[in-house]
């Protein structure tokens, strides 16, 4: 043991889902006493959070394990990956514990059992909103675990089960646990949130005074009382998400939606057993826009899905002429060890998935430049990140971390992070706009 007080190292892989679970156990562990470092020479165990849902994550998740025990030596993996443990333990055998998803209390028992915790745990060294991995102004919450659907492409729901919604006064008491330590962005994620209290049967909870069912809207509406940054992930585009819309209106939650499309050909959608029609969507959008006219979308798309054909692809292009979505990510087609698509028919060259990655992205690309462009001359609310050459850099509503663009605001006057400043928009790229503030 290096010193008084083990010390744990700790690497968290994957999505914002597997950050909440990395937050939960590393709050646990300074709770009990153990001392977080940030480096392996001076861990007595490492802890690594796994990502198991594409290749890339996959083979992310293997080096870092190999990493740390090569430099270490002494570790235990924990999430998506470690859902197929005989994976890990076939290639690294002298792992002290492998555990699944969502598993603090196995995690925890692995480490008691392998560098014991101290005497005389410290509690009052953890804040109340516990360890965060993310910077002080913005928290992912999530309200609920697994997902009801089962895409053909996608293996969480053998991973992390099917949907478990959080009792919706659980989640309230953390939020306000949230706002009250200061964090000025609440990003609500899930594998699904717009199924939220389903399972439960949207059953009535009493919180603040306040009944509240379990359910989508409900939770939405009474996170809008904070008067903080309120973001939603995940949104499939249900019916009864029409009605979060008029509190993006009025201000009560940002106008802002992530919403994973995936595709739009009908044939595709049916291959990837995706709850989704595309006219529907584009209906459902406009009726949105005409609601909330400043609303942002951002989505998420896969091409070169197994049997996509040109017009299929067609099909993508023409879809995203139509609904001009402010943000968008795409991927290539990868195939997953245990998901269903990996059977289908026809799988697409690497070389014409490529070619459509770039159609796709140069698309794309130009409907962002023009969307930005629109921006400049506007006034808009900033939060502020970090301190950059020549200023600093932001995110407006529109902008979630890590995924979408910034705002880059020209000033020598000294901003703080975390803090919401009004500029105005100079100018625009495919991605980022520029700004100054307003005096």
């Amino acid at each position: 043991m290096s010193g008084a007080v083990p010390s744990v190292g700790f690497v968290s892989l994957g999505c914002p889902k597997a950050t909440v679970d990395s937050e939960h156990i590393l709050t646990q562990l300074r709770a009990e006493g153990y001392a977080i470092v940030a480096d392996y020479d001076s861990a007595d165990m490492v802890i690594i959070n796994t990502c198991g849902f594409i290749d890339a994550a996959v083979e992310e998740s293997l080096d870092s394990i190999g990493e740390a025990l090569q430099r270490n030596g002494r570790v235990i993996v924990t999430g998506c990956l470690g859902a197929r443990a005989d994976i890990i333990h076939s290639r690294f055998p002298s792992l002290l514990a492998v555990t699944g998803p969502q598993a603090r209390d196995e995690v925890m028992q692995a480490v008691h059992r392998h560098l014991p915790a101290p005497h005389d745990p410290f509690v009052d060294l953890v804040p109340k909103q516990g360890i965060r991995l993310t910077p002080r102004h913005y928290a992912y919450l999530k309200i609920s675990e697994g997902c009801n659907h089962r895409c053909s492409f996608c293996i969480i729901p053998s991973l992390r089960g099917d949907l478990v919604s959080r009792p919706i006064d659980s989640v309230m008491d953390e939020a306000r646990i949230l706002v009250d330590a200061g964090i000025r962005e609440i990003l609500v994620i899930s594998q699904d949130t717009s199924a939220y209290g389903v399972d439960l049967g949207y059953t009535t909870r009493f919180w603040d005074g306040q009944p509240l069912q379990t359910r989508f809207i409900d939770l939405i509406r009474a996170l809008g009382q904070f008067g903080v940054w309120v973001r939603l992930h995940y949104v499939y585009p249900y019916p009864h998400v029409d009605e979060v819309i008029p509190l993006m209106a009025d201000g009560a939650i940002l106008p802002y939606l992530d919403i994973p499309f995936q595709h739009a050909s009908p044939r595709i959608l049916k291959a990837m057993k995706r709850p989704a029609n595309r006219e529907r969507v584009l209906e459902r959008l406009a009726r949105w826009r005409e609601i909330c006219p400043h609303l942002v979308i951002r989505s998420t798309f896969i091409v070169g899905f197994p049997g996509e054909t040109e017009e299929d692809f067609g099909i993508l292009l023409d879809f995203l002429d139509d609904a001009q979505l402010d943000r968008v990510g795409c991927f290539t087609y990868s195939p997953v060890d245990g998901a269903a698509a990996n059977a289908l028919p026809d799988p697409v060259p690497d070389q014409v998935m490529q070619e459509r990655y770039h159609r796709f992205m140069s698309k794309q690309q130009t409907i962002s430049a023009n969307k930005l462009a629109a921006r400049v001359g506007q006034q808009l609310d900033v939060l502020v990140e970090s301190a950059s050459e020549g200023g600093f850099e932001g995110r407006s509503y529109a902008d979630a971390p890590e995924i979408d663009g910034l705002v880059h605001i020209d000033t020598a006057d000294s901003l703080a992070s975390g803090e919401i400043y009004r500029v105005e928009i100079t100018g625009a790229d495919e991605y980022d706009l520029y700004a100054r503030p307003t005096r």
